[in-house]
């Protein structure tokens, strides 16, 4: 399988029926064969009597449209039919005699012909039995110049709720039904997708990048080969503020931006912020989403919709609703920002500190080994973890370059170096091994400070990478190769000896198929069989660039 769907007959029905029994609806009975959801509080005796019901719907495959937007001050009620087709006549009108009172109801349509023939018809027979129902029909759909039938896409939810906010204040059906078609004509709308819906039980069609498609997979205007998150919105953006402006409508704009399916919120996100940058803060006065609100099943896209912030329109957007699926109206503005407190206790990194050459050229030494094993160390992560190890150490070496060019690491005072040291690992290399090896060069700084030994001093930061690390010597981590060095230190060791206690260390952990630490940790045993640790290799390499004298 490559969806979570069980037959595709059942979808619509199984997405319904979790829709009925967590949220405040009422259903129609299975046997009645209509799926209709009603809000659970409407009472058309009661409420029907001041209150003008607001009905929606269509073809399902575009939730949480429409069922989502049932609630106090949007949808009284929906109606669905099958995947991208329109409920019959007979659901129509059996939801309109339920919510209908004296008040009448608004059918708020989007302008597909099916749409338009089975909601028409049912407001039809339903006149004919004394009941008040007006009608109104979405085109939002920007995407055909001067097209005869634009279709009704994402912008039908801004009518939900314009409506459902104007019924909530009792007032009368033909100033609700004016009001919601001077939304229609001052809104627009245009999609964009990289790949098409694929129905259930089928497989998804082969296209290229299209400018608007529709909501039921139509094929869109033209072919387009965007080459990044804001060429896409350019392209969508560009012809949507041109149709508006040919209507002589102008900003700062309410957008919405919809997900047409299966955008990742962080796809979203960086599209969000494109549109902000390209648009202008001072163009969108309210953001609404990014949020799925008018879907096309997992069509991989997006929607933009944009309407003048009329002080009316944001008043309705604004207010509060029941309805689980509106996400809100959010106002836009230049984002308050703030200077961090990055002050050092005793700071390490200063203009102009001292050097000693003999420790700034062994540094240089280590910083050009470790720049040279990015490619060897990422290689062996890559078996073990996520193939990074490399590029990590090789961030902190470039970070420690950087100060020692600049002359701000003390190279003359070791515990200002080892201090400073710390400090640039933890804010540049990242991950868990910056922050280990932070902690080891800042607890060997205060040591070394205290007691003056480098040996001990190396030793208390190791033990200080354990206390917080959780890892020990066999976890197959970089501990196993940096432990046996320190203590061939302690031992009145040479560094040659150091070096050689560093890489057995590190050799011996392609014999350690067990990691109870660090990212080899979630990797099968016989992943990590015959395959050196990424960090004891670095250690290895560190100790062997210090004793090549």
């Amino acid at each position: 399988m490559d969806r979570f769907y069980n037959a595709p007959g059942d979808v619509v029905d199984e997405i319904l029926r979790a829709a009925a029994v967590t949220a405040p609806v009422r259903v129609a009975e299975p046997e009645s064969g209509l799926r209709i959801l009603i809000r659970r509080d409407w009472d058309r005796a009661d409420q029907g009597q001041r209150q003008v019901a607001i009905l929606s719907g269509g073809g399902a495959g575009h939730e949480p449209a429409h069922a989502g937007y049932i609630g106090e001050g949007m949808l009284t009620g929906a109606i669905s039919g099958s995947l991208f087709a329109s409920p019959s006549v007979e659901a129509v009108l059996a939801a309109i005699r339920e919510v209908c009172g004296a008040a009448g109801c608004l059918l708020v349509v989007k302008n597909y012909t099916g749409d338009r023939l089975n909601f028409g018809l049912a407001a039809e027979r339903a006149r004919g039995e004394g009941l008040d129902v007006a009608m109104v029909i979405v085109a939002d759909d920007v995407a055909i110049d001067n097209a005869p039938q634009p279709r009704g896409i994402a912008g039908t939810v801004l009518v939900h709720k314009l409506s459902g906010h104007l019924a909530s204040r009792e007032l009368p059906l033909e100033t609700i039904r004016e009001r919601a078609e001077a939304l229609c004509r001052r809104t627009g709308s245009l999609g964009m997708a990289l790949s098409a819906a694929a129905q259930p039980g089928q497989a998804a069609a082969e296209h290229s990048p299209e400018l608007g498609l529709g909501i039921h997979n139509e094929t869109g205007t033209r072919e387009v080969d965007p080459q990044n998150a804001d060429d896409a919105m350019r392209l969508v953006l560009e012809p949507l503020r041109e149709a508006l402006s040919d209507r002589k409508l102008s900003g700062p704009w309410i957008a919405m931006l919809n997900d047409l399916g299966s955008c990742s919120t962080q796809e979203m996100g960086v599209l969000a912020a494109s549109l902000l940058r390209q648009l202008g803060v001072d163009q969108v006065a309210h953001l609404i989403g990014p949020a799925p609100l008018m879907t096309s099943l997992d069509m991989h896209g997006f929607s933009l919709t944009l309407l003048p912030a009329d002080d009316d329109v944001v008043e309705a957007l604004s207010a509060p609703t029941t309805a689980p699926a509106w996400p809100g109206l959010h106002a836009v503005q230049a984002p308050a920002r703030f200077s961090p407190d990055t002050r050092q206790e005793h700071e390490a990194l200063v203009d102009d500190a001292p050097q000693d050459p003999g420790t700034s050229a062994l540094l240089q030494r280590v910083i050009e080994t470790l720049r040279q094993s990015r490619e060897e160390l990422d290689a062996l992560d890559a078996k073990s973890g996520d193939g990074d190890a490399g590029a990590s150490v090789e961030s902190g070496a470039e970070s420690i370059a950087r100060a020692l060019s600049a002359n701000r690491l003390n190279t003359e005072a070791p515990p200002l170096m080892f201090a400073g040291i710390g400090q640039l690992l933890a804010r540049d290399m990242g991950g868990s091994s910056g922050v280990l090896l932070s902690i080891l060069f800042t607890a060997a700084a205060a040591t070394l400070d205290q007691r003056g030994d480098l040996q001990e001093a190396l030793a208390a930061g190791v033990e200080k990478m354990q206390a917080y690390g959780g890892a020990r010597p066999g976890d197959r981590t970089m501990l196993d190769a940096l432990v046996p060095a320190i203590e061939s230190l302690r031992r009145g060791e040479s560094l040659a000896q150091a070096a050689q206690a560093a890489r057995d260390g590190a050799q011996a952990t392609a014999r350690l198929v067990r990691a109870n630490a660090g990212r080899s940790a979630y990797v099968p045993e016989s992943a990590l069989e015959g395959v050196v640790d990424p960090g004891a290799e670095a250690v290895a390499r560190v100790f062997e660039a210090l004793a090549n004298e």
